[in-house]
């Protein structure tokens, strides 16, 4: 027997995007994996597997989590929330609709997570500053924008929520 045949797997389960979801995994599938390979909720993005670029988040029982730093049994009964998760009825959530309007993404590869990370901030803050907009997104890199339409889309999207669309 190969060291991957004899891998261990465990069952998994917790509630993605309102579902129940489970699956049997190696104990060291991270969550990112867990996600796209076993789900097929593939805009949960692979960056760097470091938690440097910030691709990957996802939140996790309502906080900013990078997918890529942990394993899918520690997020065993947790709530997730990944931005499949965020239409309802064809109709974009405000932070999706204000990349859309003020173009807050080039090649779309860190939007999933420049998304989720704006999500988490505007539900505990439905006014912040650029400056608090800026913060927030630290941990997500976009090698193609310059981050002023990204922080244009995020108060956009501010805007939007404070006004209860």
């Amino acid at each position: 027997m190969t060291d991957t045949e004899q891998m261990q797997k465990t069952l998994v389960s917790m509630t993605v995007n309102g579902v129940e979801r489970s699956a049997e995994v190696e104990s060291r599938t991270l969550l990112v994996h867990y996600l796209r390979d076993h789900l097929g909720l593939t805009g949960t993005h692979v960056g760097c597997d470091t938690s440097q670029c910030g691709a990957c988040v996802v939140n996790v029982d309502g906080r900013t989590t990078k997918a890529c730093t942990f394993f899918a049994v520690q997020v065993q009964g947790a709530t997730v929330e990944t931005i499949e998760g965020l239409a309802h009825d064809g109709v974009y959530h405000p932070v999706q609709e204000g990349f859309w309007e003020e173009h807050g993404l080039q090649c779309g590869y860190c939007t999933p997570g420049m998304i989720m990370s704006s999500v988490s901030l505007l539900k505990r803050n439905p006014n912040p500053t650029d400056a608090e907009i800026r913060h927030e997104l630290e941990g997500n890199i976009c090698r193609c924008t310059g981050y002023e339409n990204i922080v244009r889309s995020v108060r956009y999207a501010a805007e939007k929520v404070r006004a209860g669309s």
